[in-house]
C-alpha cells in the first residue's frame, strides 16, 4: 500500500499538469461560448416562481425587487413579518404578480418544510430557490464567553440553508430550477473576528459544490460570494462576544476599514442576472476575486496583512487597530460607506 502511495505521489503530479495543459485552452474557450449564449439567451422569469429567505432587508429584500421587476412570483420569508410585507407591497409596485408572505425562522426545520409546502400550495410550482439568511459574529476567538451562544451563526448561515433546499429538491427537479445561494467572499478570505461566521460561509460553498456534483443539469446551482455589501451588518449589527445581537459601528469601522462598500442595488442585480445567465459564480464586488488569488498564491502574505491591519497588540482594545487609524485619519467614511450604514437604526425584529 506504502508502495503505491509513493508512485502516485510522484507519478499523478506531472500528468495531471500535462493533461490541463492540453485540456484548458479549448476547455475555457468552450466555457467562454456558453457564457456567451448564456448572456444572450437567460432564463425568462415571467410568472416563475421565486422563494427569497432572509428577504425582510438588506441583500435579500433587493433580490426580491430584482426578482419582481422580472415579473416571478415571490415568496418572502424572514422572522420580520410587518418588514415583509412592506418588501411584499414594493415588490407588487414593481412588477411582481403575486407575492406570499411566510414568517418563518429558517433555523427551524418545520418552519422550512412549511414555506416550501405553501408555496406549492399558493403556486403549484418552484424554479428559484435563493438562500439568503445570515447573521454575522464580530469577536476574537478566544474572548468568547461561552462558545455555544454562536450555535446561532451555524444554525441560519449553514442550517437555514440546507433544510429549505432539503424541502425544495424534488418541486425544483420537476421545473429544472435553480438554488441560489449567498455565501461569502468570508469564505475563502479568512478575516480575524469572524471565525464563526467564516466557517460557516465556507461550510456553504463546499455543501453546494457537492450538490453540483448529485444533481448534475437536474438543478442549477449559483453561489454568491459578495464583500462588503451596505446592509444590516456592514451597519453595525453582529453577535457580540458575549453571543448578544447588537450594532456597534465603532468594531464595524475597524473591520470594514477603508474597503468601500457596495450599494446593495447593485449587488443584488448582479446576483439575479447571474442566476438567470445560468453562472455557477458570482462575486461583488469583482475585485474581491484578487484576494482569492492572494489567498491561493500567497497565503502567508494575506494572513500578515491581516494581522498587521486588524489585530491589535497585547494589551490593547479593539477599536485601537492600524485599520481603524487609517479609517479616522483618512476621514472616508462618509465617501466610502453609504448613507444607510452610517447610522445605528436598523429594522426591528
Amino acid at each position: 500500500m506504502e508502495l503505491m502511495t509513493d508512485l502516485m505521489n510522484f507519478v499523478m503530479p506531472p500528468i495531471i499538469l500535462g493533461v490541463l495543459a492540453f485540456f484548458l485552452p479549448p476547455f475555457y474557450l468552450f466555457k467562454f461560448f456558453l457564457a456567451f449564449v448564456s448572456s444572450l439567451f437567460p432564463e425568462d422569469m415571467t410568472n416563475k416562481v421565486v422563494v427569497i429567505t432572509g428577504a425582510s432587508s438588506g441583500i435579500g429584500e433587493h433580490i426580491a425587487y430584482q426578482y419582481a421587476k422580472k415579473g416571478a412570483y415571490l415568496v418572502l420569508v424572514a422572522r420580520r413579518e410587518q418588514s415583509l410585507r412592506e418588501v411584499a407591497e414594493r415588490a407588487k409596485s414593481i412588477g411582481s404578480p403575486d407575492v406570499l408572505v411566510a414568517p418563518a425562522d429558517v433555523a427551524k426545520p418545520e418552519d422550512c418544510r412549511q414555506f416550501i409546502e405553501d408555496t406549492i400550495n399558493h403556486f403549484g410550482r418552484l424554479d428559484h430557490l435563493v438562500n439568503n439568511a445570515g447573521i454575522a459574529n464580530l469577536c476574537m476567538f478566544e474572548e468568547a464567553t461561552e462558545i455555544t451562544n454562536f450555535n446561532p451563526v451555524m444554525d441560519i448561515n449553514f442550517w437555514g440553508s440546507v433544510y429549505p433546499t432539503h424541502f425544495a429538491i424534488q418541486h425544483l427537479k420537476k421545473t429544472g430550477g435553480r438554488i441560489v445561494v449567498n455565501s461569502s467572499a468570508a469564505g475563502w478570505v479568512a478575516m480575524p473576528r469572524m471565525s464563526f461566521y467564516n466557517a460557516t460561509k465556507a461550510a456553504l460553498i463546499a455543501f453546494y459544490e457537492t450538490l453540483r456534483s448529485e444533481f448534475g443539469s437536474e438543478i442549477g446551482i449559483t453561489i454568491a460570494t459578495p464583500g462588503w455589501i451596505e446592509s444590516e451588518m456592514t451597519q453595525g449589527k453582529f453577535l457580540s462576544k458575549e453571543g448578544v445581537m447588537q450594532v456597534e459601528q465603532d468594531i464595524r469601522d475597524v473591520q470594514v476599514s477603508l474597503m468601500p462598500v457596495m450599494h446593495t442595488e447593485e449587488c443584488a442585480r448582479s446576483i439575479v442576472d447571474a442566476a438567470c445567465k445560468r453562472a455557477r459564480y458570482v462575486t461583488e464586488p469583482s475585485w474581491f476575486k484578487v484576494l482569492y488569488v492572494l489567498r491561493v498564491f500567497a497565503p502567508e502574505l494575506m494572513e500578515w496583512c491581516f494581522r498587521v491591519m486588524y489585530v491589535a497588540g497585547p494589551g490593547r482594545s479593539n477599536h485601537d487597530t492600524l485599520s481603524k487609524k487609517i479609517l479616522d485619519a483618512a476621514g472616508a467614511k462618509r465617501l466610502l460607506y453609504p448613507s444607510s450604514i452610517q447610522t445605528d437604526e436598523v429594522k426591528e425584529e
